[in-house]
């Protein structure tokens, strides 16, 4: 499994992609997930990037965090709102696995408390997930092209230009 510091070194242009578009939507991402019969669940989520990792976290007791716990599998999605698709997007695919550490909570907190005034210091996170990246792509539109940028782990970028 690839964590987040170790994609941005394999895969450096769709983790700027992904990075730029995190930023510029206040941090908004659709996950989507499996539903117990199967059926695709897409919801939305605040990712956060702490120590090298991507953490899907949040409220829990939520259906899309039911849908980890039973399948760890997922898609991230970076919001798009443009048509044109002129700021990029990304995709990242993988599995997520519980993270039980008390001390990274307490870190974790506190970076989220110093950057967002979001204060859940001293809470215990159930689930708590760190996201394995298993594969990603991201799509930038310049002048009359397209060009959709795929990494899959054991492989480099590699780069489609569509016309």
């Amino acid at each position: 499994m690839t964590s987040w510091q170790e994609f941005t070194d394999l895969a450096p242009r769709i983790a700027a992609v992904f990075r730029r578009r995190h930023a510029a939507t206040g941090n908004l991402c659709f996950l989507a997930t499996l539903r117990a019969d199967g059926s695709p669940r897409i919801s939305p989520m605040e990712p956060r990037l702490f120590e090298g990792q991507l953490w899907l976290s949040g409220m829990p007791g939520t259906t899309k965090f039911r849908d980890l716990g039973r399948d760890p599998r997922f898609c991230l999605h970076t919001a798009t709102v443009d048509t044109h698709v002129a700021d990029g997007d990304a995709k990242l695919w993988g599995t997520v696995h519980d993270v039980q550490d008390l001390d990274l909570h307490a870190r974790y907190a506190e970076d989220l408390y110093q950057e967002s005034g979001f204060d859940l210091r001293g809470q215990v996170f159930s689930p708590f997930y760190a996201a394995d990246i298993t594969s990603a792509s991201a799509v930038e539109v310049d002048g009359g092209h397209m060009d959709v940028t795929v990494w899959q782990p054991g492989s480099p970028e590699r780069v489609v230009r569509k016309h």
